[in-house]
């Protein structure tokens, strides 16, 4: 999970990509990274921690051009502490490629074979997006006929890819002298979306980004997601191309992102975040309504912010009244995206505050948006007595996380899952919760979709089903010893 952003503009580009990265800092705060295009000179500023912390006003001077891409990070292959594996990436050849991903690569150690062996190309860190941006750079160099690069040159380097690259992989590259790439992996699992805005000069303006609020807030026109396997180039002149450029796509977007990772004010792949969360909540007050007894539960508590609208709906729906017993803290960061486990449990401290006189002498139901690892679950039961709860049942408005995610977020080892091998009385007690109700799979898939005509959802780390087809056993298991974390 890593948010990205690429803008094609007639004036300058650094002050819009820095504020787009600002909106979409939810998405990773390990570091921070901007390239810039003036003509065929790219300009590179890339450092660890949050935005607002990383750019200085020498720094944003040296970012010159008109055409940009930025990146945060949130890591789930390499080594968070290096800042080497910052993004973007660049290579110097052909013509000069710089990359931001989203994703995670799920063949990295095919290509890294094929990429020293065959390509001839060195590797200096540990990352996929080296990866992507090498293979893309040696399939484009393949494709360059005559003097200049047409748009089909770069759709036919893509279509390469696809075929040699596996896993998930959103991304935005700029070609210095040229244009903007985005593309979008065949089954389209992390999210994409293009924007357009007239600037009543030469040529429109665009934007591409992981999420839709990052085009309202620019004053961009939503034109559409990008399509599974589709690449769009924009010239630096403004005018835009697109291709399809895979085989068989089909579109199955991650369901984590409708869960937690997006923020709710985002439309993604045409559905509103914000809703499929309220329906989620629906779905699951009639779960809490079948194994709950009729008076057992006092009050309703969200744990802040990402899981408010489904416990305002299971509130609404059961009759029993809504409380915001937590405070937030706001300037901590996301303690599931924190690396290490004693980071994370010492960020729930942090982070959140329960207020005695809301959890008092109360029977009180908990509802958070997922439980991957159970650190920030157990915590917040422990505040929950502490401030004085009768009984605490803590609920999900997603399934049990029993599998490891091995498109993008960091859930590499199925050790590290409180649900896994363990049935759901024994999470009550693992996480000292009086009990405990999780969400259905197909109520959650069916609370998303509902009104789409998406058929389905990468579930992969509820169900243990990857949509790829090519994540085998062996595979988890390099995974798991290796630790992507």
């Amino acid at each position: 999970m890593c948010g990205i952003v690429g803008i094609v503009a007639s004036t300058p580009v650094n002050q819009q990509v820095y504020d787009a990265l600002g909106l979409l800092q939810h998405r990773g705060q390990d570091s921070t990274g901007i390239a810039t295009a003036d003509g065929s000179q790219i300009h590179l500023h890339t450092a660890r921690g949050q935005v607002r912390e990383a750019y200085r006003t020498r720094d944003m001077r040296s970012l010159l051009g008109t055409m940009g891409l930025g990146h945060v990070r949130y890591t789930t292959r390499g080594d968070a502490k290096r800042e080497q594996e910052s993004q973007p990436f660049y290579v110097n050849a052909p013509y000069g490629i710089v990359l931001v991903h989203n994703g995670n690569l799920t063949n990295t150690r095919e290509l890294t074979e094929q990429l020293y062996r065959v390509d001839r190309r060195h590797l200096n860190t540990d990352s996929d997006t080296e990866l992507l941006v090498n293979v893309l750079a040696h399939e484009l160099q393949a494709q360059v006929r005559g003097d200049d690069l047409d748009p089909d040159q770069v759709f036919d380097a893509i279509e390469t890819l696809h075929r040699r690259v596996e896993g998930s992989y959103a991304a935005i590259a700029l070609i210095a002298g040229h244009g903007l790439l985005a593309f979008r992996d065949p089954f389209g699992i992390r999210p994409l979306i293009l924007g357009r805005r007239a600037t009543g000069l030469v040529g429109d303006e665009w934007v591409v980004a992981s999420e839709s609020l990052v085009l309202e807030n620019g004053g961009y026109e939503i034109v559409r997601d990008l399509a599974p396997g589709e690449a769009v180039y924009i010239a630096r002149s403004g005018e835009m191309f697109s291709r399809q450029c895979a085989e068989d796509p089909r579109l199955v977007p991650c369901a984590f992102e409708y869960v937690y990772l997006a923020r709710p004010d985002s439309i993604m792949n045409g559905i509103s975040v914000y809703e499929a969360r309220l329906r989620l909540g629906d779905r699951l007050a009639d779960t809490i309504a079948k194994y709950t007894p009729s008076g057992a539960i006092d009050v309703v508590m969200p744990i802040p912010d990402s899981s408010r609208p489904s416990a305002m709906q299971v509130a609404q729906k059961l009759g029993i009244p809504y409380r915001e017993g937590f405070y937030k803290n706001r300037y901590v960061g996301r303690t599931f995206i924190m690396p290490g486990q004693e980071q994370r449990k010492a960020g729930v401290r942090l982070k959140l505050n329960a207020m005695s006189s809301e959890f008092r002498g109360k029977n009180v139901l908990v509802v958070d948006d997922s439980i991957v690892r159970g650190t920030t679950s157990k915590e917040i039961v422990d505040m929950a007595r502490q401030a004085g709860a009768n009984s605490v049942t803590f609920t999900s408005a997603a399934p049990p996380v029993r599998y490891p995610h091995v498109y993008g977020i960091n859930m590499p080892s199925r050790a590290e899952l409180v649900a896994h091998g363990r049935k759901i009385p024994e999470i009550a007690r693992e996480l000292g919760a009086d009990a405990m109700i999780y969400q259905e799979v197909a109520d959650m898939q069916s609370a998303i979709l509902e009104g789409s005509p998406i058929a389905g959802l990468e579930m992969s780390c509820f169900t243990g089903e990857y949509v790829t087809g090519t994540v085998t056993e062996e595979y988890l298991a390099w995974v798991e010893a290796n630790q992507l974390s």
